[in-house]
């Protein structure tokens, strides 16, 4: 799909274009980390109050829900972007480049904003549709779980709704085209430190020592059979050592060892599978060596699964946009993670993708040269507020 050419494009908003585009590219210039997103909270909310949407600010410190009422009454849905950026400094030189040092929008975050304002513009303009619609624009999604804290701060007691929308950009799907997953879509994200205890001495007289280097490296590959050995091969189970600190120097053999990663799964069987099995290992190689072994396992997001009754809707709106052809429904899950876990925990909800690659070569998300696709704007807009318009749909001949 070249540009924004395509029937589902709604016309108002594919006139916006240049104005979204102007958005983006200024909060891509301005990014901001997790539960300081001052700036682009309070732009967010001079946006909506200009469209005539009831503003509340301060949920989860910086989020920032905008409320607009349809023509007639109705049920309540809510459609979710989050407003944060990432630690990491950006290596692109184009004008919109980040300006804040070691800071930048390299998961698209910018974009997700700029798409629900614009469809926020565009049905405050219209209201054609009959029901409620929550604008959730949620901080801190990178690592801190500002999902989590919007819905522990009565994210849904305040703003009541049947079920919850979500969306993320996606490089590795081209340009136009859209994915839909029933159940599963994001995995859980868990993480773990192991401390193994042995007893340091000379590099030159090990058998005078319990070396925790040498019980590490076999931790680490027990580890490894916990997905080919333990889970079911028709599950998913990641288990990833990402981090292993030993030593000072070269003819000593240190007392400690700390080995640090991550986890990944779909199902809470499968998770908890996880856990136990590394407790088990870490106790029985350490115990085997003489050494102590210790694992703090921690619950990270939890997995993002899709509720069937909300992917109908959402699979529908996004063949209205990019055409049947264009709209996945078998594309495996990703086993990153999302935050918005914890909203379709509360709520049934579904998390779509929206295709922003041009190929190959596209930097991937959290990489130093990523920058949303500007042309995709108009697209993820129109999705949002076709998605609003057909799940909210006006009862009375002559609304329209």
């Amino acid at each position: 799909m070249a540009g924004t050419a395509h029937f589902g494009i709604i016309d108002a908003i594919a006139a916006a274009a240049d104005d979204l585009t102007a958005w983006r590219r200024d909060i891509h210039a301005h990014p901001e980390t997790a539960f300081a997103e001052h700036r682009t909270a309070e732009i967010v909310g001079n946006h909506l109050a200009a469209f005539g949407i009831d503003v509340t600010a301060g949920l989860a410190k910086t989020g920032v829900v905008g409320t607009l009422h349809g023509r007639e009454s109705g049920p309540s849905i809510a459609l979710r972007a989050d407003l944060d950026a990432l630690h990491l400094t950006e290596e692109n030189d184009f004008a919109h480049r980040s300006t804040h040092a070691g800071q930048m929008h390299a998961c698209g975050h910018d974009g997700h904003t700029t798409m629900l304002l614009g469809a926020a513009q565009y049905l405050a303009q219209t209201r054609r549709f009959a029901g409620t619609v929550h604008f959730v624009f949620q901080p801190a999604e990178e690592n801190e779980g500002g999902g989590r804290v919007m819905v522990e701060e009565g994210l849904f007691e305040q703003f009541p709704v049947e079920q919850v929308f979500g969306l993320h950009n996606w490089p590795w799907l081209a340009a136009g085209e859209m994915a839909v997953h029933i159940g599963p879509v994001m995995a859980a994200a868990d993480r773990f430190d192991v401390e193994i205890e042995g007893k340091g001495g000379h590099g030159a007289m090990p058998h005078q020592c319990v070396d925790p280097v040498v019980v590490a490296a076999q931790v680490i590959t027990a580890f490894q059979t916990i997905a080919s050995r333990t889970t079911c091969p028709t599950d998913t189970a990641v288990v990833s050592v990402t981090r292993l600190e030993a030593g000072e120097t070269y003819n000593v053999i240190p007392a400690r060892v700390r080995l640090s990663g991550t986890t990944r799964s779909f199902a809470p069987a499968v998770q908890a599978q996880i856990e136990a099995r590394m407790r088990e290992i870490v106790q029985g190689v350490c115990s085997a060596h003489g050494a102590v072994g210790r694992l703090d396992y921690r619950r990270g997001y939890p997995a993002t699964v899709n509720d069937p009754e909300a992917v109908v809707w959402a699979a529908n709106a996004a063949c209205a946009v990019v055409g049947e052809q264009r709209v996945h429904r078998e594309l495996p899950p990703s086993t990153g993670a999302e935050d918005f876990a914890y909203l379709a925990r509360e709520r049934p909800g579904c998390y779509v993708w929206l295709g922003t690659g041009n190929g190959p070569e596209t930097p991937g998300l959290h990489h130093p040269q990523y920058d949303f696709n500007d042309a995709m704007l108009p697209v993820g807009a129109s999705y949002w507020a076709r998605l609003v318009e057909s799940r909210l749909p006006l009862q009375t001949i002559g609304s329209h």
